[in-house]
């Protein structure tokens, strides 16, 4: 590999604000905004929206669309038509 074309990869915090949540990573994103953490030693940090912490998937509220009742109702209200192409 060529050197000096590639980005510095290092240590990196990134904290989920919504859930309370942060991590210690390595990761070639930068920031100027920096936390001490548990280790005692300073990193740069990254705020992001959303995480594993407090997405609904992960975290179970997710929920399941009935799509198969959607139909039906919709078929009910408006009527199937037959014969339409």
């Amino acid at each position: 590999m060529k050197p000096g074309i590639h980005p510095a990869y290092g240590p990196v915090v990134f904290r989920d604000r919504a859930a309370n949540y942060a991590f210690l990573t390595r990761s070639t994103a930068t920031s100027d905004k920096t936390v001490e953490w548990e280790d005692g030693n300073t990193y740069p940090v990254i705020d992001v929206e959303i995480s594993s912490a407090s997405h609904p998937f992960y975290t179970g509220t997710a929920r399941v669309m009935d799509t198969a009742g959607r139909v039906e109702r919709f078929e009910r209200r408006y009527g199937k038509r037959e014969g339409r192409r």
